[in-house]
């Protein structure tokens, strides 16, 4: 069958409208393309954010209810929208963001880097270094090399997943990507072999190092190694297995840890990374909601302390 081509926009609720403005334009400097109306309540605004034509796939619009009280998270609800912006603009975006307040994290997105934060509502956002349909728009506050380019998914929260994905495979024609993304298993796959990938924060740019070669022993080429464990290292909740193979080829490298991240406490959490992850997944794959908010509230806790 033809499938879906993909997103043509997402449509979320807010708050004050005049506080979601000043964010998505006057922060994230989408356009506003359009200020319409609810057609089921009219006495509620409708506000269309999008790239400079209002191209297919970059619309993200709000159905603003000042009054309501701040949403539950449950089953059945999208929970996070992910935007691409251009990889060179992460740490753009990481000093604009700080500074406008947002609390921010590192993080991964179909094993891209991303930075996670709230907009001022409560709604997850996912800025992904992910190429997009969208176009720069000459009147924005960014610059148009660091413009958001458009959609990339909407994450959704599933109690059963197997329903959701025979719609979405067949009736809507998506197809579903491995649970471990090519990307996160091709980069393990390397560090096994004495090789290191990932982002250089210095250039903000990814790359590909070889421990193999003479080259390599230059100091240089020993920070630049180092300053990409960080990296990962500093999202470490998504890369455990990852930073640790790369860690271990550092190691077979260099001949020393590179002793990128804090020392854990061990007097704050019992348990190692892969048995609290472990419990996590007995408990979604039980049902178990109680024992499954447990496991992840005693990950975040176990995660605070590596990080």
């Amino acid at each position: 069958m033809e499938g879906t081509l993909g997103l043509h926009h997402v449509t979320c609720l807010a708050g004050d409208p005049q506080e979601n403005l000043d964010f998505y334009l006057g922060v994230l400097g989408l356009r506003l393309v359009k200020r319409s109306v609810n057609q089921d309540d009219p006495a509620t605004y409708h506000l269309f954010y999008a790239d400079r034509q209002g191209t297919p796939g970059t619309a993200l619009t709000f159905f603003p209810y000042p009054h309501l009280p701040p949403h539950r998270l449950g089953v059945g609800q999208a929970v996070e929208v992910a935007l691409a912006v251009p990889q060179e603009s992460l740490g753009y975006w990481e000093a604009r963001l700080a500074r406008y307040g947002r609390p921010l994290e590192r993080g991964e997105r179909f094993g891209l880097p991303a930075l996670l934060f709230p907009d001022p509502h409560g709604l997850p956002l996912a800025f992904t270094a992910a190429e997009g349909p969208g176009l720069p728009w000459e009147e924005s506050p960014v610059p148009p090399e660091h413009q958001v380019r458009g959609l990339l998914g909407a994450r959704i929260l599933e109690r059963e997943v197997e329903a959701t994905l025979a719609f979405l495979q067949g009736v809507l024609g998506y197809r579903q990507r491995q649970a471990r993304d090519a990307v996160a298993l091709a980069a393990e796959k390397a560090a096994l072999m004495g090789y290191i990938i990932g982002m250089d924060p210095e250039t903000n740019r990814y790359v590909l190092l070889n421990l193999n070669t003479p080259e390599a022993k230059s100091p240089a080429k020993k920070r630049q190694a180092k300053r990409v464990l960080a990296y990962i290292r500093s999202y470490f909740e998504t890369t455990y297995r990852r930073y640790s193979l790369m860690a271990q080829a550092y190691a077979r490298a260099y001949g020393e840890s590179p002793d990128v991240s804090q020392p854990a406490q061990p007097s704050l959490f019992e348990a190692d990374p892969d048995s609290i992850l472990r419990r996590v997944v007995l408990a979604w794959d039980r049902g178990d909601q109680a024992a499954l908010e447990d496991a992840l509230e005693e990950a975040r806790n176990a995660i605070r302390v590596w990080r």
